[in-house]
Protein backbone atom coordinates (compact mmCIF):
# COMPACT_ATOMS: atom_id res chain seq x y z
CA UNK A 1 0.00 0.00 0.00
CA UNK A 2 1.27 3.51 -0.96
CA UNK A 3 0.40 6.46 0.92
CA UNK A 4 1.51 9.69 0.16
CA UNK A 5 4.59 11.25 2.20
CA UNK A 6 3.61 14.05 4.65
CA UNK A 7 3.66 17.44 2.28
CA UNK A 8 3.28 20.84 2.59
CA UNK A 9 -0.39 22.87 3.45
CA UNK A 10 0.90 26.26 3.17
CA UNK A 11 1.91 28.67 5.13
CA UNK A 12 0.48 30.63 8.38
CA UNK A 13 0.53 34.69 8.59
CA UNK A 14 3.14 34.15 11.71
CA UNK A 15 5.68 32.07 9.22
CA UNK A 16 4.56 28.70 10.48
CA UNK A 17 4.54 26.11 7.77
CA UNK A 18 1.26 23.43 8.23
CA UNK A 19 2.38 19.86 7.03
CA UNK A 20 -0.78 17.13 6.12
CA UNK A 21 -0.47 13.69 6.41
CA UNK A 22 -2.63 11.01 4.80
CA UNK A 23 -4.19 7.87 5.63
CA UNK A 24 -5.69 5.10 4.86
CA UNK A 25 -5.92 1.19 5.16
CA UNK A 26 -6.82 -1.28 1.70
CA UNK A 27 -9.80 -0.82 0.29
CA UNK A 28 -11.24 2.06 3.20
CA UNK A 29 -11.47 5.98 3.60
CA UNK A 30 -8.59 8.06 2.66
CA UNK A 31 -7.80 10.67 5.59
CA UNK A 32 -6.03 13.80 5.45
CA UNK A 33 -4.46 15.30 8.65
CA UNK A 34 -3.32 18.79 9.73
CA UNK A 35 -0.55 19.03 11.96
CA UNK A 36 -2.30 22.47 12.94
CA UNK A 37 -5.00 21.59 15.18
CA UNK A 38 -4.89 17.58 14.93
CA UNK A 39 -6.90 18.44 11.96
CA UNK A 40 -9.47 16.40 10.25
CA UNK A 41 -8.88 18.34 6.68
CA UNK A 42 -10.75 15.82 4.27
CA UNK A 43 -11.98 11.93 4.40
CA UNK A 44 -12.68 10.63 1.03
CA UNK A 45 -14.63 7.16 1.10
CA UNK A 46 -14.16 5.30 -1.63
CA UNK A 47 -16.58 4.61 -4.74
CA UNK A 48 -18.77 1.53 -5.52
CA UNK A 49 -17.41 2.29 -9.04
CA UNK A 50 -13.61 2.33 -7.67
CA UNK A 51 -13.56 6.21 -7.98
CA UNK A 52 -11.05 8.74 -6.46
CA UNK A 53 -13.58 8.90 -3.83
CA UNK A 54 -15.77 11.19 -2.19
CA UNK A 55 -14.64 13.73 0.62
CA UNK A 56 -17.25 13.77 3.33
CA UNK A 57 -16.09 16.55 5.72
CA UNK A 58 -15.54 20.10 5.54
CA UNK A 59 -12.27 21.95 5.13
CA UNK A 60 -9.74 24.52 4.67
CA UNK A 61 -8.25 24.83 1.16
CA UNK A 62 -4.95 25.36 2.95
CA UNK A 63 -2.99 26.78 5.32
CA UNK A 64 -4.32 30.75 4.65
CA UNK A 65 -7.71 29.75 4.50
CA UNK A 66 -7.21 28.22 8.25
CA UNK A 67 -5.93 31.44 9.40
CA UNK A 68 -8.52 33.60 7.93
CA UNK A 69 -12.00 34.54 9.91
CA UNK A 70 -14.64 33.21 10.83
CA UNK A 71 -13.40 30.83 12.99
CA UNK A 72 -15.56 27.75 12.63
CA UNK A 73 -13.13 25.07 13.64
CA UNK A 74 -13.41 22.80 11.10
CA UNK A 75 -12.92 19.43 11.92
CA UNK A 76 -9.88 20.20 14.59
CA UNK A 77 -9.76 19.22 17.76
CA UNK A 78 -10.67 21.96 20.33
CA UNK A 79 -9.57 22.26 23.92
CA UNK A 80 -8.63 22.62 26.31
CA UNK A 81 -12.26 22.51 27.59
CA UNK A 82 -15.03 22.16 24.11
CA UNK A 83 -17.70 24.30 24.15
CA UNK A 84 -18.60 27.62 26.50
CA UNK A 85 -17.91 27.74 29.75
CA UNK A 86 -19.74 31.13 31.27
CA UNK A 87 -18.22 33.70 32.34
CA UNK A 88 -15.07 32.68 31.01
CA UNK A 89 -14.64 31.51 34.59
CA UNK A 90 -15.18 28.69 36.79
CA UNK A 91 -13.77 27.94 40.79
CA UNK A 92 -11.70 24.68 41.35
CA UNK A 93 -10.70 23.77 45.18
CA UNK A 94 -11.51 26.91 46.37
CA UNK A 95 -10.00 29.00 43.84
CA UNK A 96 -11.76 31.18 41.14
CA UNK A 97 -9.41 30.64 37.40
CA UNK A 98 -9.94 33.18 35.32
CA UNK A 99 -10.00 32.19 31.41
CA UNK A 100 -9.06 34.46 27.73
CA UNK A 101 -12.88 35.54 27.20
CA UNK A 102 -13.50 35.01 22.77
CA UNK A 103 -17.12 34.71 22.53
CA UNK A 104 -18.18 37.88 24.38
CA UNK A 105 -18.04 37.35 28.00
CA UNK A 106 -17.90 33.79 27.79
CA UNK A 107 -14.52 30.78 26.55
CA UNK A 108 -15.83 28.57 23.56
CA UNK A 109 -13.55 25.73 22.86
CA UNK A 110 -10.60 26.64 24.74
CA UNK A 111 -10.31 30.29 24.47
CA UNK A 112 -8.74 32.54 21.43
CA UNK A 113 -5.59 30.55 20.79
CA UNK A 114 -7.10 26.83 21.61
CA UNK A 115 -5.78 23.59 20.42
CA UNK A 116 -6.95 24.30 17.34
CA UNK A 117 -4.48 27.22 16.25
CA UNK A 118 -1.76 25.14 17.37
CA UNK A 119 0.84 23.08 15.94
CA UNK A 120 0.90 19.85 16.93
CA UNK A 121 4.01 17.15 17.31
CA UNK A 122 4.39 14.29 15.33
CA UNK A 123 5.15 11.64 17.47
CA UNK A 124 4.39 8.21 15.58
CA UNK A 125 3.76 8.14 12.04
CA UNK A 126 2.73 4.60 9.82
CA UNK A 127 0.05 4.30 6.88
CA UNK A 128 -3.31 4.01 8.56
CA UNK A 129 -2.02 5.83 11.98
CA UNK A 130 -0.54 8.89 13.59
CA UNK A 131 -0.19 10.26 16.74
CA UNK A 132 0.27 13.71 17.50
CA UNK A 133 0.65 15.71 20.78
CA UNK A 134 0.64 19.21 22.13
CA UNK A 135 2.13 20.90 25.15
CA UNK A 136 -0.37 23.67 26.99
CA UNK A 137 1.88 25.13 29.58
CA UNK A 138 0.62 26.34 32.56
CA UNK A 139 -1.49 29.19 32.85
CA UNK A 140 -2.29 28.49 28.81
CA UNK A 141 -5.29 30.51 28.06
CA UNK A 142 -5.91 31.10 32.13
CA UNK A 143 -6.27 27.11 32.60
CA UNK A 144 -3.76 25.80 35.45
CA UNK A 145 -1.35 23.00 35.06
CA UNK A 146 0.80 21.89 32.17
CA UNK A 147 -1.03 19.85 30.21
CA UNK A 148 -0.12 17.18 27.58
CA UNK A 149 -2.23 16.01 24.99
CA UNK A 150 -2.01 13.51 22.75
CA UNK A 151 -4.45 12.88 19.49
CA UNK A 152 -4.20 9.32 17.77
CA UNK A 153 -6.03 9.12 14.52
CA UNK A 154 -6.40 5.39 13.20
CA UNK A 155 -7.81 3.80 9.89
CA UNK A 156 -9.19 0.71 10.03
CA UNK A 157 -11.02 -1.13 7.13
CA UNK A 158 -14.38 1.40 6.43
CA UNK A 159 -13.53 3.25 10.30
CA UNK A 160 -11.71 5.97 11.46
CA UNK A 161 -10.85 6.41 14.97
CA UNK A 162 -9.68 9.18 17.55
CA UNK A 163 -8.55 8.76 20.27
CA UNK A 164 -7.58 11.27 22.99
CA UNK A 165 -5.12 11.41 25.96
CA UNK A 166 -3.93 13.71 28.69
CA UNK A 167 -1.64 13.74 31.52
CA UNK A 168 -1.60 17.39 34.18
CA UNK A 169 0.92 18.67 36.69
CA UNK A 170 -1.88 20.12 38.46
CA UNK A 171 -5.46 19.97 39.26
CA UNK A 172 -7.23 21.90 35.63
CA UNK A 173 -10.26 20.74 33.39
CA UNK A 174 -9.81 19.10 30.57
CA UNK A 175 -12.96 17.89 28.03
CA UNK A 176 -10.98 18.10 24.14
CA UNK A 177 -13.38 17.27 21.29
CA UNK A 178 -13.40 16.64 17.67
CA UNK A 179 -15.14 19.28 15.61
CA UNK A 180 -15.39 17.21 12.08
CA UNK A 181 -18.35 18.43 10.07
CA UNK A 182 -19.93 15.91 7.96
CA UNK A 183 -21.67 15.89 4.91
CA UNK A 184 -22.51 12.21 3.22
CA UNK A 185 -23.58 14.18 -0.27
CA UNK A 186 -19.89 15.31 -0.63
CA UNK A 187 -18.60 17.82 0.87
CA UNK A 188 -19.61 21.22 -0.64
CA UNK A 189 -23.15 19.45 -2.41
CA UNK A 190 -25.68 21.37 -0.79
CA UNK A 191 -26.85 21.28 3.10
CA UNK A 192 -27.50 18.24 5.21
CA UNK A 193 -31.49 18.74 5.80
CA UNK A 194 -32.04 15.75 3.04
CA UNK A 195 -29.87 13.97 5.95
CA UNK A 196 -31.34 11.38 8.11
CA UNK A 197 -30.05 11.30 12.29
CA UNK A 198 -30.86 9.29 15.27
CA UNK A 199 -29.10 10.07 18.75
CA UNK A 200 -29.38 7.62 21.43
CA UNK A 201 -30.11 10.43 24.24
CA UNK A 202 -33.63 10.31 25.99
CA UNK A 203 -32.50 14.23 27.56
CA UNK A 204 -31.17 17.19 25.97
CA UNK A 205 -29.96 20.69 27.69
CA UNK A 206 -32.04 23.84 26.71
CA UNK A 207 -29.63 26.89 26.51
CA UNK A 208 -29.82 30.59 25.73
CA UNK A 209 -28.79 32.64 22.95
CA UNK A 210 -24.71 32.25 23.87
CA UNK A 211 -25.52 28.34 24.09
CA UNK A 212 -25.27 28.28 27.79
CA UNK A 213 -27.70 26.10 29.94
CA UNK A 214 -30.74 27.40 31.49
CA UNK A 215 -31.46 24.86 33.49
CA UNK A 216 -30.64 21.06 33.71
CA UNK A 217 -31.68 18.13 31.58
CA UNK A 218 -35.41 17.62 30.11
CA UNK A 219 -36.91 15.08 28.16
CA UNK A 220 -36.42 14.86 24.27
CA UNK A 221 -39.88 13.32 23.94
CA UNK A 222 -42.39 15.85 22.66
CA UNK A 223 -39.94 18.22 21.36
CA UNK A 224 -38.20 18.49 17.56
CA UNK A 225 -35.04 17.13 19.41
CA UNK A 226 -36.66 14.19 19.82
CA UNK A 227 -34.00 12.10 17.44
CA UNK A 228 -34.63 8.47 19.32
CA UNK A 229 -35.51 7.70 15.98
CA UNK A 230 -33.99 8.78 12.45
CA UNK A 231 -35.25 11.92 11.82
CA UNK A 232 -34.78 14.20 8.61
CA UNK A 233 -32.30 17.36 9.66
CA UNK A 234 -34.55 19.74 7.51
CA UNK A 235 -37.81 18.93 8.81
CA UNK A 236 -36.18 19.25 12.74
CA UNK A 237 -33.81 22.21 12.05
CA UNK A 238 -37.06 24.60 10.66
CA UNK A 239 -39.39 23.09 13.00
CA UNK A 240 -41.42 25.84 15.98
CA UNK A 241 -39.92 25.37 18.80
CA UNK A 242 -38.12 28.16 21.66
CA UNK A 243 -35.08 25.99 22.16
CA UNK A 244 -34.14 25.79 18.25
CA UNK A 245 -35.36 29.52 17.78
CA UNK A 246 -33.08 30.74 20.53
CA UNK A 247 -29.99 29.31 18.54
CA UNK A 248 -30.99 29.09 14.90
CA UNK A 249 -31.31 25.38 14.58
CA UNK A 250 -29.73 22.40 16.55
CA UNK A 251 -26.65 23.40 18.56
CA UNK A 252 -27.63 21.57 21.79
CA UNK A 253 -25.40 18.83 24.52
CA UNK A 254 -27.67 15.76 24.15
CA UNK A 255 -26.83 13.09 27.61
CA UNK A 256 -26.27 9.54 25.75
CA UNK A 257 -27.74 6.29 27.23
CA UNK A 258 -24.74 4.25 28.95
CA UNK A 259 -21.42 4.04 29.61
CA UNK A 260 -18.44 3.26 28.10
CA UNK A 261 -17.73 2.24 24.27
CA UNK A 262 -21.11 2.66 22.58
CA UNK A 263 -23.62 3.85 19.53
CA UNK A 264 -23.96 7.23 20.32
CA UNK A 265 -25.61 8.46 16.88
CA UNK A 266 -26.41 7.43 13.31
CA UNK A 267 -26.38 9.61 10.08
CA UNK A 268 -27.56 8.39 7.03
CA UNK A 269 -28.18 10.09 3.55
CA UNK A 270 -30.43 8.34 1.56
CA UNK A 271 -30.03 9.46 -1.91
CA UNK A 272 -26.04 8.71 -1.69
CA UNK A 273 -26.71 5.09 0.54
CA UNK A 274 -23.87 6.72 3.00
CA UNK A 275 -24.35 6.64 6.10
CA UNK A 276 -22.38 6.80 9.53
CA UNK A 277 -22.65 5.13 13.15
CA UNK A 278 -20.82 7.30 15.93
CA UNK A 279 -18.87 5.37 18.89
CA UNK A 280 -18.09 7.30 21.94
CA UNK A 281 -17.37 6.46 25.78
CA UNK A 282 -17.98 10.26 26.02
CA UNK A 283 -21.05 11.41 28.71
CA UNK A 284 -22.83 13.96 25.75
CA UNK A 285 -22.94 14.65 22.26
CA UNK A 286 -23.01 18.64 20.73
CA UNK A 287 -24.97 18.40 17.69
CA UNK A 288 -24.33 21.23 15.83
CA UNK A 289 -25.86 22.14 12.12
CA UNK A 290 -23.96 24.95 10.94
CA UNK A 291 -26.28 27.70 12.13
CA UNK A 292 -23.78 30.46 11.74
CA UNK A 293 -21.93 29.23 8.26
CA UNK A 294 -22.96 32.34 6.31
CA UNK A 295 -20.70 31.89 2.92
CA UNK A 296 -17.56 33.62 4.20
CA UNK A 297 -15.67 30.16 4.10
CA UNK A 298 -14.45 28.84 0.84
CA UNK A 299 -14.21 24.96 1.06
CA UNK A 300 -11.67 22.69 -0.03
CA UNK A 301 -14.10 21.96 -3.28
CA UNK A 302 -13.99 25.50 -3.85
CA UNK A 303 -17.84 26.00 -2.82
CA UNK A 304 -18.63 28.60 0.14
CA UNK A 305 -19.95 26.91 3.15
CA UNK A 306 -23.48 28.44 3.52
CA UNK A 307 -26.07 27.53 6.76
CA UNK A 308 -26.41 23.94 6.95
CA UNK A 309 -23.66 23.20 4.79
CA UNK A 310 -22.41 20.02 7.96
CA UNK A 311 -23.59 18.72 10.68
CA UNK A 312 -21.34 18.44 13.93
CA UNK A 313 -21.19 15.77 15.99
CA UNK A 314 -18.96 16.37 19.15
CA UNK A 315 -18.77 13.84 21.86
CA UNK A 316 -17.88 15.54 25.14
CA UNK A 317 -19.17 16.41 28.14
CA UNK A 318 -21.99 18.63 28.83
CA UNK A 319 -21.13 22.90 28.36
CA UNK A 320 -20.05 24.75 31.28
CA UNK A 321 -19.77 21.34 32.85
CA UNK A 322 -16.77 23.62 34.93
CA UNK A 323 -19.47 25.60 36.53
CA UNK A 324 -22.20 22.73 36.56
CA UNK A 325 -20.55 19.41 38.11
CA UNK A 326 -23.87 17.68 38.39
CA UNK A 327 -23.89 18.01 34.89
CA UNK A 328 -20.21 15.98 34.33
CA UNK A 329 -17.07 16.18 35.57
CA UNK A 330 -14.35 17.75 33.61
CA UNK A 331 -11.61 17.70 35.86
CA UNK A 332 -8.52 16.07 35.69
CA UNK A 333 -6.02 15.81 38.49
CA UNK A 334 -2.09 14.87 38.51
CA UNK A 335 -2.71 11.52 39.45
CA UNK A 336 -5.46 10.72 36.67
CA UNK A 337 -5.18 10.34 33.01
CA UNK A 338 -7.83 11.94 30.42
CA UNK A 339 -8.77 9.02 27.93
CA UNK A 340 -11.77 9.20 25.15
CA UNK A 341 -12.46 7.53 21.97
CA UNK A 342 -14.56 8.23 19.00
CA UNK A 343 -15.27 6.13 16.23
CA UNK A 344 -16.77 7.07 12.97
CA UNK A 345 -17.85 3.88 11.02
CA UNK A 346 -19.04 4.29 8.09
CA UNK A 347 -21.11 2.37 4.99
CA UNK A 348 -20.87 3.07 1.64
Amino acid sequence: MTVPAPRSFGTLPDGREVTVHTLTSPGGPVLRILDLGATVQALHLPDRAGGPGTNVVLGHPDAAGCAAPPEAFLGAVVGRHANRIAGARFDLDGRTVDLEPNEGGNSLHGGPDGFHRRTWQVVDAGPDRLVLELASPDGDQGFPGELTVRAAYTVTGDSVALDLEARTDAPTVVNPASHVYLNLAGEGAGTIEDHRLTVAADHYLPVDRDGLPTGGLVPVAGTPLDLTAPARLGERIRAEHPHLAAVGGIDHSFHLRGTGLRAAARVEHPASGRSVELWTDRPALQVYTGNALDGAITGTGGRAYRRGAGLALEPQCHPDSPNRPELSDPVLRPDGTYRSRTEWRFEC
